[in-house]
């Protein structure tokens, strides 16, 4: 009877094309990795010239997913909550136009957020952060840009709430929008001895109209 013994398995080299794939792979990541933390150091740097030259770029990689935002431990944190609604004026059967209900956009980011252990960064901050950039670059007084990236920041807002509403409400085409916000101060503690805080502010935007292209590239 011939003894037989049980060999390991030799090791099975990698394929010159697998080898090839993986190199390629591992320096697309790496450098990927190396452009991101380039971006992240230039939005948190002191200004400088590549800053300058390059914030377009800079701010559209870390808005709004990585921002670094450092108010929780300012001296002066926020003492409000800001909601923002939106309706729509449709096109109504003969012609004739009909105002939708206000929709509560930050309600929805509040019902997403509720219970959920990881809630997504843009469900917290995309609304948040699309508000207050509206917020600082327009004049209260009239809504007019007070900025040059105004006219950005309204079609940054827009979208965000085209992208939930859609094309049509109840059947009618969308022809126009609109946005309200509501800022509720915080009330201070009871032993504090502050006064009670002010009424709610509300702020109405003018309609806006809506156009195909305000669509483009949004999903559904």
């Amino acid at each position: 009877m011939t003894e037989t013994t049980d060999r390991p398995a030799a090791g099975r080299a990698w394929s010159r094309p697998a080898q090839l794939v993986l190199g390629f792979a591992g320096a697309v990541l790496a450098g990927g990795t190396g452009l991101f933390l380039a971006a992240v150091f230039l939005h948190v740097a002191p200004a400088n010239s590549v800053s300058r030259q390059y914030r377009d770029e800079v701010d559209g990689l870390v808005y709004p997913e990585f921002e670094q935002n450092w108010k929780l431990f300012a001296p002066n944190p926020l003492q409000q909550n800001v909601s923002v609604d939106a309706r729509v004026r449709t096109a109504a059967p003969a012609g004739a136009t009909r105002t939708g209900d206000w929709i509560g956009l930050t309600a929805q980011d509040i019902a997403a957020i509720g219970g959920n252990p990881a809630p997504s960064h843009v469900d917290q901050n995309l609304l948040r952060r699309a508000w207050d950039f509206y917020d600082g670059t327009h004049n209260p007084q009239d809504e007019s840009p007070a900025s040059p990236r105004g006219r950005l920041a309204e079609q940054y807002l827009k979208r965000i709430a085209l992208q939930r509403i859609g094309r049509e409400a109840d059947g009618e085409r969308v022809l126009e929008i609109q946005f309200r916000s509501t800022a509720v101060t915080v009330p201070p503690p009871s032993w504090s001895g502050e006064p009670a805080p002010a009424a709610p502010r509300v702020r109405e935007l003018p309609w806006w109209p809506v156009a195909d292209e305000d669509y483009r590239g949004l999903l559904g």
